[in-house]
């Protein structure tokens, strides 16, 4: 209830609501490789998981299909840039521990999904990928933030391809306003209830409502696809690009589509583009 009236104070006072949710306004070039294209949730990776989520060989499958892809970037406890999604390596490796807590090299001992395929290096995927289709690249959020950032911007300059940036931490996309302000950035969020155990509810509310966009003024808000909360959808009137993720064959692909700039999917196969 406290939550509540916090923002009804935000919208009670327009100037002050407007001040945190302003997003930053894209050019038509930065939009250009990512609108209205559908992009492979960590590659085109199968149900059954014979083609793993994240693996050189889902990125391949996506590349060759001609669909933008969304990847996952950490580091290993050397520092080296891998592509996985969770902090832990239990639900795709098996192994019960943190993928920080282990050198790249040590990673390739552990497969993903019980396959032949192992733990990529950022810089592998970009060869592979090599510029063939946009990229979606998450950031995400750990203990050394501002090296990955530094890192990885230093990867993605060299890269002859299109990508983009995002991240659930606003100081990451903040670090990418500050530093490279001519990347597309995005604020990925979700509802409160998606952040239950990991957050406190004050800054899971603050997150899923992006009143962070004051620090970060993303040029895309990535959202999941349930309803969009009022600030969410006013920072979309604003002019941030519309993301969605993650759509699934029993949703309604078209509809979703129709009012969203970019699609992120997994376990089906859309147009390439809706536009």
């Amino acid at each position: 209830m406290i939550l509540f009236y916090i923002l009804l104070v935000l919208i009670c006072c327009p100037p002050l609501f407007l001040f945190l949710i302003w997003p930053r306004r894209s050019t038509k070039e930065m939009r250009a490789p990512f609108q209205g294209r559908n992009f492979a949730h960590r590659g085109l990776h199968t149900e059954d998981k014979s083609v793993p989520e994240n693996s050189l060989a889902a990125f391949r499958a996506a590349a060759d299909a001609g669909y933008g892809i969304e990847l996952d970037i950490q580091f290993s406890k050397d520092e080296q840039v891998v592509v996985f999604h969770d902090n832990t390596l239990k639900r795709v490796c098996g192994i019960d521990g943190r993928v920080d807590a282990y050198t790249y090299t040590e990673l390739q001992e552990f497969s993903l999904c019980q396959t032949g395929e192992k733990i990529p290096l950022f810089t592998d995927v970009l060869a592979a990928v090599n510029g063939r289709v946009p990229l979606i690249v998450e950031l995400k959020n750990g203990p050394k933030n501002t090296r990955l950032c530094e890192r990885a911007y230093e990867i993605l300059r060299s890269y002859q391809g299109d990508f983009c940036v995002e991240s659930f931490s606003p100081f990451i996309v903040r670090w990418f306003k500050k530093n490279a302000p001519a990347v597309l950035r995005g604020q990925l969020s979700a509802p409160a209830r998606e952040f239950r155990g990991e957050l406190p509810k004050a800054v899971a509310y603050i997150l899923a409502n992006c009143l962070t966009n004051v620090l970060a003024r993303p040029h895309f808000i990535a959202y999941d696809k349930t309803a969009h909360p009022f600030p969410v959808c006013a920072a979309e009137l604003l002019g941030a690009m519309r993301v969605v993720w993650t759509v699934r064959p029993n949703d309604p692909i078209d509809k979703i589509a129709s009012y969203n700039d970019a699609l992120i999917f997994e376990f089906c196969r859309p147009p390439m583009k809706n536009r």
